[in-house]
């Protein structure tokens, strides 16, 4: 095969050849409906590879200063009418954990780019309860937070080999539990441990932004993250390494 090249085009493939596009087998005529079957095209094919900056700093900075200003509301910081106020902070969290997912789709990072959106849509929903305070609003944010520590449990057994996504997993598993109990049947001691939990969160976050931040201006791990499996390769692994299999990765293959 021919040696992959990186530039900033999108993922294209092209296939060029000499042969005729339809061949038969044992030398039959195509035009006669004998048996048909297609040149091996892996050593006529040439991927573009579109290299960005990793949105993953961001996600997790997003995620760390919302849960900040919601733990800081359940824990009794703020004024009991700063409810409103507290939804208006957080809406930009939505917008910005949805760039990241995008970008992270774009990256062929499922795992990341499946967070992040979803991480987006939770926000979004925790604002406008806060803001337009439906009835029985509180009920119903407690079921989204239940269905999402559900998610989040389910994403940390798949995330094993990503230490750091996996830690904010298992620590979002709690906090979000916590606060379903406490918005399902309203006792004060429950949206207490929740905000601590929030606030644990947003430690936990904050550290993997900034271990990656610095991993990517220094180009080597500084703070450990816990990478192993495909995830550490994907850092310390040639470009054969990182190349392997390509044809099978979504926006290659020709279906999911």
């Amino acid at each position: 095969m021919p040696e992959p090249t990186t530039d900033s085009t999108p993922i294209t493939t092209h296939a060029t050849t000499d042969e005729p596009e339809e061949q038969t087998a044992a030398g039959g005529d195509p035009l006669r409906g004998g048996r048909r079957f297609e040149p091996d095209l892996r050593a006529m094919t040439r991927v573009n590879l579109r290299p960005i900056a990793s949105p993953m700093p961001v996600g997790f900075y997003t995620v760390a200063i919302a849960s900040v200003i919601v733990g800081c509301f359940q824990l009794g910081v703020f004024e009991d009418g700063a409810r409103r106020a507290v939804g208006l902070a957080i809406l930009p969290a939505f917008v910005l954990q949805f760039l990241v997912g995008v970008l992270a789709f774009g990256a062929r990072d499922v795992l990341a780019a499946t967070l992040m959106t979803c991480f987006s849509g939770l926000w979004l929903a925790s604002a406008l309860n806060m803001v337009v305070a439906p009835p029985d609003g509180t009920r119903v944010l407690g079921v989204l937070n239940a269905v999402f520590a559900l998610f989040a449990l389910l994403m940390a057994v798949v995330a094993g080999r990503k230490r750091a996504l996996w830690l904010v997993l298992c620590t979002a598993v709690p906090r979000f539990t916590v606060a379903a109990v406490a918005n399902l049947s309203g006792v004060e001691w429950l949206g207490l441990l929740s905000g601590a939990l929030g606030l644990l969160l947003a430690a936990v976050a904050m550290y993997t932004a900034f271990a990656l931040m610095l991993e990517d201006m220094r180009g080597e791990e500084v703070l450990p993250i816990g990478r192993s499996g495909p995830a550490h390769h994907a850092v310390e692994g040639s470009l054969s390494v990182q190349l392997r299999d390509l044809e099978r990765q979504a926006g290659v293959r020709r279906t999911l």
